[in-house]
C-alpha cells in the first residue's frame, strides 16, 4: 500500500461521515484514485500535498476510460469530501462544468413504478414483508427501510429519516399523510420495538443479502420501482392530476396556475426522495 494510500485510509476511518454504504464507496473510490496517480507516475505523493493538477490527471483519466459523466460527478464527490476534510475545499470548483465534466444525462422513458398488489404474501421473512411496505408507502430506498428505526423516526406528522440510514448522508422529513402510511407505520413499531427493521441476530449486510433472496424467491424485480409509484402517487395528490409517466399532461403543455402547481409538487417531491435536483425527479414522473 503506497503512503497516499495510506493517508487516505486513515482519512476516512477517522471521518466516519454518512451511511454505511457511502463510507464504503468512499474508501473504495479514493483507494482506487490513489492507485491511479501512483500509476500516473506520482509516487511519493501524500494526502496533504494534493493539488489542482492532481485532480485534473484523475479527471481526464476517467474521461478517456469511457466513463459516464453522473459516475465521474460520483467519484468528484468523494474527493471533493476529501479536499475539504484537507482543508481544501475551495481548491476544486464548485461547477463540474469548469472542470470539463459534461452535465449528466438522466434516462427518462417508459414508467418503472410497481405497486406490491398480492406479490407481498410470497415474502416470508417479516422484517424483509415490513421494509417492502414502507418502501412503498414512505418513498425509501432498500437500505433506508432496513436502517429505519420507527420508534425514532415517528414524529407523528412526519417520518423524519436520519442522515445514517440515507444514501449520501442526507437526512430528509417525509409527511405521514394517510391511514395506509399510519397502518403501516404502526405495525414496524410492532415489529422494531426500540430497534431498526435488522433483526437482532442479523447485521445489515447480512439482512440486505436476506432482503435479495426472499424478494427474487417472491419473483419481485426491481423494488427501486416502488420508489417511482411513490412519487407518481404524490404528484397526483399534490397536483390534481397524473404525471406524464402515467399518462398525465407532458410539463411543456401547461400554463399559469397548472404550471405552478407541477412546480410546487416537483420541488416537494424532490425533498420527499432526498434529491436536490428536479432533473432527477423527471425520471421518476416524467
Amino acid at each position: 500500500m503506497s503512503k497516499l494510500s495510506k493517508d487516505l485510509k486513515t482519512l476516512c476511518i477517522r471521518n466516519a461521515d454518512g451511511s454505511h454504504a457511502t463510507q464504503a464507496a468512499r474508501f473504495l473510490t479514493l483507494q482506487q484514485c490513489a492507485r491511479e496517480l501512483r500509476a500516473s507516475g506520482y509516487n511519493q505523493l501524500r494526502a496533504g500535498n494534493l493539488k489542482m493538477k492532481h485532480v485534473m490527471c484523475l479527471v481526464s483519466q476517467w474521461q478517456q476510460s469511457g466513463l459516464s459523466a453522473g459516475t465521474v460527478k460520483n467519484r468528484m464527490a468523494h474527493v471533493r469530501w476529501l479536499a475539504e476534510k484537507l482543508g481544501k475545499a475551495g481548491m476544486i470548483p464548485k461547477d463540474n462544468a469548469q472542470l470539463g465534466i459534461a452535465e449528466r444525462q438522466f434516462a427518462n422513458t417508459g414508467n418503472k413504478a410497481q405497486e406490491l398488489d398480492g406479490r407481498l404474501d410470497s415474502v416470508a421473512d417479516p422484517y424483509v414483508h415490513m421494509s417492502l411496505q414502507l418502501q412503498a408507502a414512505f418513498g425509501l430506498r432498500r437500505e433506508e427501510s432496513i436502517k429505519i428505526k420507527p420508534s425514532i423516526a415517528d414524529k407523528g406528522q412526519t417520518l423524519a429519516l436520519q442522515a445514517s440510514w440515507c444514501k449520501g448522508g442526507r437526512e430528509r422529513a417525509v409527511p405521514i399523510q394517510t391511514a395506509e402510511q399510519r397502518a403501516v407505520l404502526d405495525a414496524a413499531h410492532a415489529l422494531a420495538g426500540q430497534g431498526s427493521l435488522i433483526p437482532a441476530d442479523k447485521s445489515y449486510v447480512k439482512q440486505q443479502r436476506m432482503y435479495d433472496a426472499q424478494t427474487k424467491a417472491a419473483g419481485l424485480a426491481n423494488m427501486h420501482g416502488l420508489r417511482h409509484q411513490y412519487a407518481q402517487s404524490r404528484y397526483e395528490a399534490l397536483t390534481g392530476w397524473k404525471c406524464p409517466k402515467a399518462g398525465g399532461p407532458a410539463r411543456n403543455t401547461l400554463r399559469g396556475a397548472e404550471r405552478e402547481s407541477d412546480r410546487a409538487a416537483r420541488l416537494a417531491i424532490s425533498h420527499e426522495l432526498g434529491h436536490s435536483r428536479l432533473a432527477i425527479v423527471a425520471n421518476y414522473i416524467g
